[in-house]
């Protein structure tokens, strides 16, 4: 089952965290990964990994906002099956904390990224008879969360763009779904609590972890577990949905 092999993926935002993870899972299961990722060196210590674990894997210097930039390196990976969408930024502020320039650049990795990773990776996938599109939303596109303005507006573009693709796409064989995390401990996550509560570290990460009611944030690799199962041929059938993988936070936070 899961089985990936003969099978070429293209992960962005690979280089560490979630898309790290997703990056190794879907290598351990077969497919070739082929990672975008603006920060090399990162690049390459997921490269090591994979290959380390006998899994083939190529980097790409690659900013997801650049159009032109994607469309050169999805030209150059060439026939693609399966497309993560996992790059992106953060930002803490609501809409009177939140400058010009912070709610664009969210808008250019986050929005934009996405779309010119959709638009070139279409042509792809169709060299290979489809094939599956995975964008990497958040539970900030499903409810309200505080000091989160811009990133929760670009979250629920993601998961309204996972809508439209999955329905434009539905008769060429082209599945498109998206995961929405709660909080995930993450590299993000352990440099944030430094920079900001660097003398609460232990009672701030307490304090995150149990925002989520099952009491503790997930692990990058269930994650990539989720991903893994919906770029299989096992979800075939499955197209169009938000998965929600937050430890009962959308649901059970009442």
């Amino acid at each position: 089952m899961f089985n990936l092999q003969y099978k070429k993926a293209v992960v962005t935002g690979g280089g560490s965290g979630i898309g790290q993870a997703i990056a190794i899972v879907l290598a351990k299961n077969g497919a070739e990964v082929h990672i975008l990722e603006l920060d090399a060196q990162n690049a390459a210590t997921t490269i090591s990994i994979i290959e380390t674990n006998g899994g083939k894997a190529f980097a790409y210097s690659c900013n997801v906002a650049e159009q032109e930039v994607v469309e050169n390196v999805f030209s150059q990976i060439g026939a693609i099956h399966i497309l993560v969408n996992n790059a992106g930024v953060a930002h803490v502020g609501k809409v009177e904390t939140t400058v010009e320039d912070d709610f664009d650049r969210l808008m250019a990795v986050n929005v934009k990224g996405v779309y010119n990773c959709i638009k070139a990776a279409i042509p792809q996938l169709r060299k290979s008879k489809g094939g599956v599109i995975i964008n990497m939303a958040s539970i900030a596109a499903l409810v309200g969360l505080a000091d989160r303005f811009a990133y929760s507006t670009t979250k629920g573009a993601v998961k309204a763009m996972t809508m439209s693709v999955a329905k434009d796409y539905l008769h060429e064989n082209i599945r498109c779904n998206s995961i929405s995390p709660a909080r995930v401990h993450t590299p993000f996550v352990d440099g944030f609590i430094a920079k900001n509560y660097p003398d609460q570290k232990v009672e701030i990460f307490e304090k995150l972890s149990k925002s989520q009611p099952i009491g503790r944030m997930a692990q990058p690799e269930e994650i990539g577990h989720l991903a893994l199962y919906l770029c299989s041929d096992e979800a075939s059938f499955i197209t169009g949905v938000d998965y929600p993988i937050d430890g009962g936070f959308t649901t059970l936070n009442n």
